[in-house]
């Protein structure tokens, strides 16, 4: 089922809001303690991924390439500052409900897991990714709704939208890839997605500042590189 990680995303952002709507006393220690538990989950899971590869010369590569056309785009930039402008045009002052839907829907979309989730839903039905960002926006939500309120519960709308779509366009275009090709793209795929998810990771855990969304161009330089390499 293609919509499967996206669906479990969504109803993980519901049920955290739900829990987070009782539990309204949630201290600062507490919500220090559980997102540096979900890092370590993170991290754990973009060390697993990143050894997927079969050629870590071409992730290492595609990476790098990646990087310096993200930076030079600005992409991480440009999605801080579409979030920004959100926030100034939606969350008004003394409006509760719409800031946790514009600041919970900015967390839970801003980033590259949900897209790199989305292609392995889409590509070959593995949601591991996304069920994993499922376990991380469920406690978030929880922690988001004690703070912001019952706003954040809808946030899960948008997630599902963006993440299946992204999965569906991708469950699409596998259709034209050799099988062959395919299971090799998406193992180097999973593996230069393992390394974006680890610097999410240490984000998360505060032990460093990386700008990840400009690693993104790298999944597509990526791509090219090895359907090149499939051909030769």
């Amino acid at each position: 089922m293609i919509l499967f990680g996206s669906l479990v995303n969504g109803a993980a952002i519901i049920f955290g809001s739900l829990l987070g709507s009782v539990l309204r006393n949630i201290s600062e220690q507490m919500k220090d303690t559980v997102t540096k538990g979900i890092g370590l989950g993170v991290l754990v899971l973009g060390i697993q991924m990143a050894f997927k590869t079969s050629s870590f010369i071409i992730i290492l590569i595609s990476l790098c390439l990646g990087a310096m056309l993200g930076e030079a785009l600005g992409i991480e930039d440009k999605m801080n500052n579409f979030g920004l402008v959100l926030e100034k045009r939606y969350a008004k002052p003394g409006s509760n409900f719409a800031e946790g839907f514009v600041t919970a829907s900015l967390i839970f979309l801003i980033g590259s897991m949900g897209i790199i989730g989305a292609i392995e839903s889409g590509v070959s039905a593995n949601h591991q990714t996304l069920l994993t960002k499922a376990v991380m926006d469920g406690f978030m939500s929880i922690m988001l709704t004690a703070t912001l309120g019952v706003g954040v519960l809808f946030s899960a709308v948008p997630v599902f939208l963006y993440e299946g779509i992204i999965a569906l366009l991708a469950s699409v275009l596998m259709r034209y890839i050799p099988s062959d090709l395919l299971n090799l793209l998406m193992e180097e795929i999973s593996a230069i997605g393992g390394l974006m998810i680890l610097g999410i990771g240490l984000n998360i855990m505060g032990m460093t500042k990386i700008r990840v969304s400009n690693f993104l161009p790298g999944i597509f330089i990526l791509i090219g590189i090895v359907t090149v390499l499939f051909y030769k």
